[in-house]
Formats: structure tokens, C-alpha cells, sequence
């Protein structure tokens, strides 16, 4: 939250280099949206390569968002094929891998 207050300038005075080490510190924290929010700030840059790392990272954490944006970007022509099939696959992993009856059962009833 605070890098995206630091990000947006909500409440506080806008500040990016402070909003991008805050999200520096929660994905190596594992905090899967600060991952993506890394690899969107590299993508709004130029950075191809650096925001399909972070992507990737986030999307075989199994957030769906960094998938999308890897697709997107391979539609592009800015990330490869075998960059969109490798976070594929470590996205459907990730969320095989989140499966339990319990969960199953919470969707279901809604």
C-alpha cells in the first residue's frame, strides 16, 4: 500500500524512486503484487526485459495479472514465446498447487 501511496501520490507527496523501493522490498518480502507493480514501473520505462522477469516471477506465484501482461507483451513482440509458455505453465502450476476441497467448496457456495 505504501508504494502505491508513494506511486499515486495519495495522501502523500508523490515520490517514485521511494514507491519503487517499497515495492522492492515487498517482493522480496514474496508480496506477489509488488512483484507485478515492479514489472509494470519497468514496462512504463522501456525495460522490457526487467519487467518480464518480475512478471514471470509473479506469475508463477500464480497472479493472474502478470500472466496477462506477459501475454500482452508477447503480442507485442517485447517477450518471446517460450517466455509465455514457460509463465503459462508456473501460473497453472501455482494454481494447481492452491487447490484444496475446502477452496473448491468457498467457491462454490460464493
Amino acid at each position: 500500500r505504501l508504494g502505491v501511496a508513494y506511486y499515486t501520490g495519495d495522501g502523500v507527496e508523490e515520490d517514485k524512486p521511494r514507491s519503487l523501493h517499497h515495492f522492492q522490498q515487498a517482493a522480496m518480502k514474496g508480496h506477489v503484487a509488488s512483484r507485478n507493480n515492479l514489472g509494470a514501473a519497468e514496462y512504463r520505462d522501456g525495460n522490457y526485459e526487467l519487467a518480464t522477469q518480475h512478471w514471470m516471477i509473479s506469475a508463477k506465484m500464480g497472479y493472474e495479472k502478470s500472466l496477462n501482461a506477459i501475454k500482452d507483451m508477447f503480442k507485442e513482440g517485447h517477450a518471446t514465446k517460450p517466455q509465455y509458455a514457460e509463465a503459462l505453465l508456473g501460473y497453472r502450476d501455482a494454481v494447481e498447487e492452491m487447490k484444496s476441497p475446502q477452496r473448491e467448496e468457498a467457491k462454490r457456495l460464493g
